[in-house]
């Protein structure tokens, strides 16, 4: 069994305005971490004071880090072609969405799957379905929250307990079809964008 579990610490709740400040991601690959990519994003705006108290990132923390449009490639080649997981995954996947976009740059291949999604079917009757909630009903050690490499994670382990109680053995993803119906039958995916070719300067064409 081999994943991405990834989560983002951001500006605010509108993708498009606010801005990504921490990109955390953790390969998973038969239960056991095997790399992770983790960084601040300097968002060139203010740190709001109310997303700083949540996350506790700063403007100290952020400034002369890089910025997301030099990072999103190498997020993608990180990710490549794996199952992309996150904890309600339409609010992560909407503001990478909007920069790769942008930027028209390079994006994570594989299917993005949702464990706010998951969490509902496999483990039904719960009070709410909040990560942190999760994470201590299925006795997950876990320290601090709102960090996105921590959250991240915690949201890997988070889909391994469940694969678990779906296919009743350690490491072992169900089928596709089963996957997807898990994931609420439909499944999102990162733009996949073309690189535009250069154009000649009209000089080299008089050459």
């Amino acid at each position: 069994m081999r994943f991405i579990a990834f989560d983002l610490e951001t500006t605010g709740t509108l993708p498009g305005v606010d801005r990504i400040v921490e990109i955390g991601a953790v390969r998973f690959v038969n239960g056991e971490v095997e790399a992770v990519y983790s960084t601040l994003v300097d968002p060139k705006i203010p740190m709001p004071e109310g997303a700083s108290r949540v996350n506790g990132i700063t403007d100290d923390m952020l400034q002369g880090k890089p910025l997301i449009c030099d990072l999103l490639e190498s997020f993608a080649e990180f990710c490549g072609d794996d199952y992309v997981i996150a904890h309600n995954a339409p609010f992560d996947t909407q503001f990478l969405k909007s920069d790769i976009e942008k930027y028209e740059s390079k994006a994570p291949r594989g299917a993005v799957l949702d464990t706010f999604i998951m969490a509902k079917k496999v483990l039904p009757g719960l009070a709410n379905y909040k990560l942190g909630t999760l994470v201590q009903h299925l006795n997950i050690p876990a320290g601090e929250f709102h960090r996105a490499e921590e959250d991240a994670s915690y949201c890997g382990r988070l889909f391994i307990k469940m694969m678990e109680k779906v296919t009743g053995l350690s490491n072992m993803m169900p089928p596709e079809e089963n996957l997807m119906a898990l994931n609420g039958g439909s499944v999102l995916r990162f733009p996949q964008i073309e690189p535009q070719p250069k154009q000649l300067d009209l000089l080299d064409g008089l050459l």
